[in-house]
């Protein structure tokens, strides 16, 4: 889940660096979905050494991943064009499709896998993304 919270802090600044002021050369979408693509690689491979998955699965894990880290960058850089300044609402974005994330590789995990991925983080981030939304409502 280490590599998920910087995926998160990298769709967030390439978010925000998209408003930022132009002091440097702003990153092309072509970069940015490069960036995003290698870091949804990256994890994929990550779960392909750590869970044993079968090429099936890494199928489904990178369909699932590749849209919904697409979606929520989406989703993130609507609120940034939006002048959205409250950090809440960016949190609340990623706690939504990390949880779709969660809910959709438990059906693709088998039980073996789903309690490695657990202990792996996916186990406290759950918690943590629970905590904050009874907080929410």
């Amino acid at each position: 889940m280490k590599l998920f919270r910087i995926l998160i802090s990298l769709v967030l600044v390439i978010a925000m660096s998209a408003f930022s002021a132009r002091a440097q050369e702003p990153k092309t979408p072509e970069q940015q979905e490069k960036e995003l693509r290698e870091a949804i690689d990256k994890e994929i491979d990550k779960y392909i050494r750590t869970l044993d998955i079968d090429m099936a699965q890494e199928f489904y894990l990178d369909s699932i991943l590749t849209h919904d880290y697409f979606a929520m960058r989406d989703e993130i850089m609507e609120k940034s064009r939006a002048k959205v300044n409250n950090m809440d609402v960016y949190q609340a974005i990623q706690d939504k499709w990390a949880e779709r994330i969660y809910v959709a590789f438990r059906k693709v995990l088998d039980d073996e896998q789903w309690e490695k991925y657990l202990k792996g983080g996916a186990g406290r981030e759950k918690k943590a993304r629970d905590k904050r939304e009874a907080k929410r409502k």
